[in-house]
């Protein structure tokens, strides 16, 4: 038997789910809460009642989660930037995507994209030898999210290939840029 707030995770999941993927579809302006509770199986009500507001839920919909933390020698590093990005290349990152696509027409979406991306960026420069360090951990975050903008929004020709494949090209990139 389920309890009843197993019962409302489950419908905050749900919600949740749908939020993400009519978010990053259709972006923040075009989406709606009817629609959300729609494709969620639920009603706008309960969408309102868990999660107050559109805005909250979109906060809550495009958290970019992090990559976690990415230390070491400039090898490990570049490793490391090499697997979250063979990740996001394998499997649509729903939340960031859907930050990304809403972040062109609603300036909080901008303020979290930016926000997550300065985060990790200065996390990486802090490991990186040499005094262009913030420099190359631009470059790297720009080639990341060219990379996945590339693949899953825009579907570039040549973006759809295997993820090894891109990283067979990309790799190189990230371990000039992390060498310094």
């Amino acid at each position: 038997m389920t309890t009843r707030a197993a019962q409302r995770r489950q419908t905050e999941q749900r919600i949740l789910v749908a939020a993400r993927r009519l978010f990053g579809e259709h972006g923040y302006d075009r989406t709606t809460i009817r629609g959300i509770a729609e494709a969620a199986g639920s009603d706008a009500g309960l969408v309102m009642r868990y999660f107050g507001s559109k805005e909250k839920l979109f906060a809550q919909a495009a958290s970019i989660p992090p990559d976690g933390p990415i230390e070491g020698a400039p090898d490990e590093i570049a490793g490391q930037l090499a697997a979250g990005l063979a990740a996001k290349l394998a499997e649509e990152p729903a939340a960031a995507l859907a930050a990304m696509r809403a972040m062109f027409s609603h300036p909080e979406a901008a303020a979290e994209v930016r926000a997550a991306m300065a985060a990790q960026q200065r996390q990486v420069a802090d490991q990186l030898p040499g005094e262009d360090a913030v420099l190359r951990s631009g470059v790297i975050g720009a080639l990341i999210l060219g990379l996945v903008i590339g693949r899953h929004l825009v579907k570039l020709d040549g973006l759809d290939a295997d993820p090894d494949d891109l990283l067979e090209v990309a790799g190189p990139m990230l371990t000039w840029l992390t060498e310094g």
